[in-house]
């Protein structure tokens, strides 16, 4: 399968993905309510969901936690990464539970994300780890924050 053949959705991707954006539903049976609201069943719902997931459509589901509110810290990252290393690097990047938020930008300061940590020393680590991959990166800790919504329509 080639990857444009596996980034084609099909109505039930689309539904489900502009669904759950902003409103996955807080219930025992989260897949079988989203099954009824668009008309499937709760192991479609999955199985859609699990392929979204497998291509790279979809990141995770999961609750966004205000980091701070629980005792953590968290920072932005940009890293500069040549373009041949960039599917490399955001891959290693994804393997932290921690980071969220990873995406591309123009300019020489290319992958940027989220780091959030439970603490101090666990940033530390993280942020020890990205510097020793060689590539320059500028750490910019939040100092504000910003709540922006977005929502893709597919």
């Amino acid at each position: 399968m080639t990857m444009a053949q596996e980034l084609e959705l099909d109505d039930t991707d689309r539904q489900l993905v502009n669904l759950i954006q902003l409103d996955f539903p807080l219930d025992l049976h989260p897949f079988q309510t989203l099954g009824d609201q668009i008309g499937t069943s709760e192991q479609e719902v999955i199985d859609h969901l699990r392929r979204l997931t497998d291509i790279g459509v979809i990141r995770r589901i999961g609750p966004i936690l205000n980091t701070k509110g629980l005792g953590g810290v968290s920072t932005l990252v940009a890293m500069q990464v040549p373009e041949d290393a960039i599917d490399r690097v955001a891959l290693w990047i994804n393997g932290f539970d921690e980071v969220s938020h990873n995406y591309l930008r123009p300019g020489a300061y290319n992958i940027w994300f989220t780091v959030s940590a439970s603490s101090k020393e666990r940033l530390h680590e993280m942020v020890g780890e990205i510097e020793a991959l060689g590539y320059p990166f500028l750490e910019l800790p939040v100092t504000r924050l910003f709540k922006i919504g977005v929502k893709f329509e597919v």
